[in-house]
């Protein structure tokens, strides 16, 4: 029997396969898509994913494909500088396209034995309290894991997780909820040819940009632009792409001259429709990534939010899987991830209205243009936005319980290199302290940190604060909670 099958090979979905992976368990990642999508609708890496892939060892392949940008303007789009001292040692985002995280990402899962079956398609689930089976509609099913039956090709596992997108079939087969909004407003996105000279195009977009935050182009390689403008209405069906006549059209409704557009790469549409699923999990069935919720792309976060949650899931389920999870573990994903969802819903539904063009909310923009010259506004926006900020509930103490803890020097190299395993670690100062019981699935390391004024920290698999302390007798009532009961 498979141990988890995830359903769709996006970023949230390889993420959390390469996660499970570290643990040995068995994962089959299934894909739709005969071939990788050329698509890049999400453009980089904010401040936590860029420490999530140095933590698992895989942020040198990212750097040199990519680019550093230290700007503001994550925050509606309103232009300012990006804060000093930030609480990272990645104090920049990564500009990098969602084809090329999704290519490496590809790479490192391969790398770590993951099966990616694709041109292969969920489309009936069912489970018991053994396991999930999934029917499989398409190829891509090694004869001695399948069976044939009900005109498709069935798959066993222990648990499976949909990562399919916000039109999730995982989702709507399980019955899950999905509460919201529905989308008020369009923008049409694509990548295309532009026959204007690059000074007309600029010129141009910057008068329109006055009044029009939902518009602009972007220079790619080779003379092709990211071309963005408002559609005329919200379609009944968003799977259909717009046409190159509509994008022109449009163009020219905004700007007076459709830039000679031409030779499309891709087109798309997406509306701002806030959802967020009313449940994580079901049985042995679990949601991340855009199947458990979708929201406009303002600041750049949705990737990411995929991302993280595909980190706060991995070591989790591999837990269970391993069977030495303790209760509530496996559920602490939903009560953890959830409520940062729904924060990143808000704000990304506050961004919207300050992109609005009608007269109040041209004023509450101006307003908070004044706001966000505030270094305290400033940095507790991009905190936010690019998820440093996310402090999970594991009770009262130290400030630093349930943050994760930035990358820091030690006497023998960095924390981030003692963490590409994924497994929990004991970072004491003081020598005295022990993880006997539970070596099997935390590292003990000792060494000091002039960045880091505590005693010892004990980090989940994650990186977040467990414990802080000195006391071995309070050592020894954390390690349970998150690691389970000691080896015997």
């Amino acid at each position: 029997m498979i141990d988890v099958i995830v359903a769709g090979g996006g970023p949230t979905g390889l993420m959390l396969a390469c996660e499970l992976r570290l643990h040995g368990v068995h994962v089959v990642v299934l894909e739709r898509l005969a071939e990788p999508t050329r698509q890049a609708r999400a453009l980089g890496l904010h401040v936590r994913s860029i420490e999530v892939m140095d933590q698992r060892g895989l942020l040198e392949r990212f750097l040199p494909l990519g680019q550093k940008y230290e700007t503001g303007g994550f925050f509606a789009g309103i232009g300012t500088s990006w804060p000093a001292r930030l609480d990272t040692a990645h104090s920049y985002v990564l500009g990098i396209p969602q084809s090329t995280t999704e290519r490496l990402l590809t790479e490192r899962a391969i790398e770590l034995g993951v099966d990616i079956r694709r041109g292969c398609e969920l489309v009936g689930l069912s489970q018991d309290d053994d396991g999930v089976t999934a029917e499989l509609a398409g190829g891509g099913t090694p004869a001695n894991e399948g069976v044939a039956g009900g005109g498709g090709t069935r798959l066993r596992s222990r648990y499976l997780v949909g990562c399919d997108g916000g039109r999730s079939t995982v989702r709507r087969l399980l019955g899950v909820g999905f509460p919201g909004e529905p989308a008020r407003v369009e923008t049409l996105l694509g990548e295309m040819e532009v026959a204007a000279p690059p000074e007309e195009l600029a010129a141009v977009v910057a008068e329109v940009r006055k009044t029009e935050w939902r518009f602009g182009t972007m220079p790619l390689e080779g003379g092709t632009y990211r071309v963005i403008v408002p559609a005329e209405g919200v379609a009944e069906d968003r799977t259909v792409p717009p046409t190159l006549e509509e994008f022109k059209r449009r163009l020219r409704d905004f700007a007076g001259t459709d830039f000679g557009v031409h030779s499309p790469r891709w087109l798309s549409r997406f509306g701002d429709a806030t959802r967020l699923a009313e449940r994580y999990r079901v049985g042995r069935v679990l949601l991340a990534g855009d199947a458990a919720h979708i929201h406009p792309p303002t600041g750049g976060q949705g990737l990411n939010l995929g991302i993280q949650d595909a980190f706060n899931l991995g070591w989790k389920l591999a837990a269970e899987v391993a069977g030495w999870a303790p209760e509530g573990l496996l559920d602490s994903y939903q009560s953890e991830r959830r409520p940062v969802a729904a924060d990143v819903l808000d704000n990304t539904r506050a961004q919207m209205e300050l992109l609005s063009s009608e007269p109040g909310a041209r004023a509450v923009r101006r307003l908070m243009a004044e706001l966000i010259e505030f270094e305290e506004v400033n940095r507790y926006l991009i905190e936010k936005i690019t998820a440093i900020a996310v402090r999970y509930d594991v009770g009262e103490g130290h400030e630093l319980l349930g943050r994760r803890l930035r990358d820091v020097t030690l006497k023998r190299g960095r924390l981030y290199e003692l963490t590409h395993g994924g497994r929990g670690l004991l970072l004491d100062r003081t020598g005295r302290l022990s993880v006997a019981g539970w070596a099997d699935r935390v590292d003990h390391v000792v060494d000091v940190s002039e960045e880091l004024d505590v005693p010892a920290v004990l980090l989940r698999p994650d990186g977040h604060v467990a414990w802080v302390g000195d006391d071995q007798r309070e050592l020894l009532g954390a390690l349970p909670t998150w690691f389970g009961a000691a080896a015997g």
